[in-house]
């Protein structure tokens, strides 16, 4: 087999499309090009994460460029921060425009400055040929000099647009369709920065602005959650109208599913019911579906932990992996239950079924299961004929499973993927497996830190800090204190009570981190810090590195002024908190 990884580019030419876009990106051109005549205008390409927005919105661009000879614009929002973005965004249109206008424009801007610098720059604008560019550049820091000049960029650029689009023998008038994609991953100052440009400065004559975003994301619950009323009344302003991409149907989405394996070269190893697979459980989202064909194929051809499980086994547990991560560090820790997650969500599910019905009488067997279920974290069934008190046991029984298990519980398609897993003879073979960390497999606890500096700001040094580090399986977190000691910090390793009580009584220490479970008990680390609290051994920051956080551990953490960190990245942030010091 010859595996080839599948990018995530989107389609660019309309005989690349394999899930009916190509029809919509036809009409919305047509419509846009229909509308030229009503510019200024801007359209929302709305969607969720990788549902085929830039995708439709490259169709759109293609046919907007060949077919109607509309001159257009791509300009990508997450390539700028904050006020850079309205710089960006508004220079990018300038440079669109005639450099014969853009001169004109410039000399005008000129002959309006101060008299001091009018001859200079006039002389300057005379004096040789600038290209688009130098005029662009101009242009800006003539616009821009002072509130006052900024005050009157409006006014200009709907000059300059006007005599642009109007620059025409014939009518209607001429267009500049501008793309925006990916706002909706942008931070909220660059959010800001973008529309104002487009709404303040560039709501002008001959420009349509056509925005990919997910405007749920930009709501009021979303990234924008903290605006102020006049804030978002600004927002609503911005987009004229929107167009939701649909969800592919389900025959296309087989299809691009077998379109996608063909692609990367495995399409030997999916049978049609494994394609059916894919597409029930992939939410038909053409991205998931793109990272999954490459997860497999990776994981197939490089990852000796899937040798001799079927196909329909490792596609069923990348899906469990890639669409419930949370989830899949539970099922690699070993750690809080006597079972591993998938066996105790399903003996947590049978419970929550009985108890949460106390009008239904239990199906046989599946009172015994419940009290099975509650016995395993030292819980008493409750009194069958008192089923009042039924959801009581329930709400204690949820404190002590994973955090997630009761929303999971009401995810059918989680429920469904778990049905399938379970009934598989091999499952536990599996487990154990990537439990045990086959190389290539790395569960949660066993993750690479990302490189110090990786995102794109010099490490925090810790140099003089002093680092508790207490865990009972220390090799496990070789990567994450070589990583600290590079930035000066000193760990301090102990795999018990004992050794972390004689660093604590000869050195000061600045950060305690901590597992929770420690051979067979369950709260080791919790109690450990609940007692050095009470004694005062301990008052400084504490973090619990688990792959396992259950409510009862959250509370008792908030308790004692504990974070709980399941992956590296929540970690390093704590670290940063405890060890960084604070803004004056």
């Amino acid at each position: 087999m010859e595996f080839s990884l599948l990018n995530d580019e989107p389609v660019m030419e309309p005989g690349e499309d394999r899930l009916g876009t190509e029809r919509a990106a036809h009409e919305l051109a047509k419509l846009l090009y229909d509308s030229r005549a009503a510019t200024p205008f801007t359209l929302a390409v709305d969607a969720g994460w990788g549902m085929g927005k830039s995708t439709l919105m490259r169709l759109v661009d293609a046919e907007l460029r060949k077919k109607y000879d509309v001159p257009t614009l791509w300009y990508n929002a997450w390539t700028s921060t904050g006020a850079d973005a309205l710089e960006g965004l508004i220079k990018s249109v300038l440079a669109k425009f005639d450099t014969r206008l853009l001169r004109r424009a410039a000399q005008r801007v000129s002959e309006q400055r101060a008299v001091i610098g009018v001859a200079r720059a006039a002389l300057t604008l005379l004096a040789g040929p600038l290209g688009a560019a130098g005029l662009v550049d101009r242009l800006w820091r003539d616009l821009s000099v002072d509130a006052q000049s900024r005050n009157a960029m409006r006014d200009e650029l709907r000059k300059l647009a006007t005599q642009w689009a109007e620059s025409t023998p014939y009518e209607p008038r001429k267009m500049l369709v501008v793309f925006v994609d990916d706002l909706d991953r942008c931070s909220e100052e660059t959010i800001l920065a973008v529309c104002e440009a487009v709404k303040v400065y560039l709501d002008v004559p001959g420009l349509a602005f056509v925005v990919g975003c997910d405007r749920s994301a930009l709501g009021p619950s979303g990234l924008l959650r903290d605006l102020s009323p006049a804030g978002s009344a600004f927002m609503e302003k911005i987009f004229q109208t929107s167009y939701r991409v649909p969800v592919p149907g389900v025959d296309k989405v087989k299809e691009y599913v077998g379109h996608c394996a063909e692609r990367s070269g495995i399409q030997d190893l999916l049978t049609e019911s494994l394609v059916d697979l894919i597409a029930a459980h992939s939410s038909r989202n053409p991205r998931r579906i793109k990272r999954l064909i490459n997860g497999f194929g990776l994981e197939s051809a490089l990852n000796l932990v899937w040798k001799g499980f079927s196909s329909g086994t490792v596609i069923r547990v990348l899906l469990l992996q890639q669409l419930y991560p949370d989830f899949y560090r539970t099922l690699l820790a070993r750690e809080g239950a006597d079972v591993h997650a998938i066996h105790e969500f399903l003996r947590y599910r049978t419970a929550r079924q009985v108890l949460s019905r106390p009008s239904v009488r239990p199906a046989d067997g599946t009172w015994e299961a419940a009290a099975n279920c509650l016995a395993a974290y030292d819980l008493d069934a409750p009194d069958r004929e008192l089923p009042g008190v039924w959801g009581t046991r329930l709400a204690e029984l949820e404190g002590y499973v994973p955090t997630g298990f009761p929303e999971l519980a009401r995810d059918q398609n989680f429920v469904a993927l778990v049905d399938e897993l379970v009934v598989l003879a091999e499952l536990d073979d599996l487990v154990e497996r990537l439990q045990q960390g086959v190389p290539g497999v790395a569960a949660a606890r066993s993750e690479e830190p990302p490189a110090a500096g990786t995102s794109g700001s010099a490490a925090p040094s810790y140099a003089g800090k002093h680092v508790l580090w207490i865990d009972d399986h220390p090799d496990g977190n070789a990567a994450f204190v070589e990583r600290l000691e590079s930035q000066g910090a000193k760990v301090w390793p102990a795999t018990d009570r004992e050794r972390a009580e004689h660093v604590l009584g000869v050195t000061r220490i600045d950060l305690l981190i901590s597992d929770v479970q420690r051979g067979l008990d369950r709260d080791a680390g919790i109690t450990d810090l609940q007692d050095w609290r009470d004694r005062d051994r301990y008052k400084g920051p504490a973090v619990f590195f688990t792959s396992r956080i259950t409510p009862n551990r959250e509370a008792r953490s908030r308790e004692l002024g504990a974070w709980v960190a399941t992956s590296p990245p929540m970690l390093f942030q704590y670290i940063g908190a405890a060890l960084e010091p604070a803004d004056p």
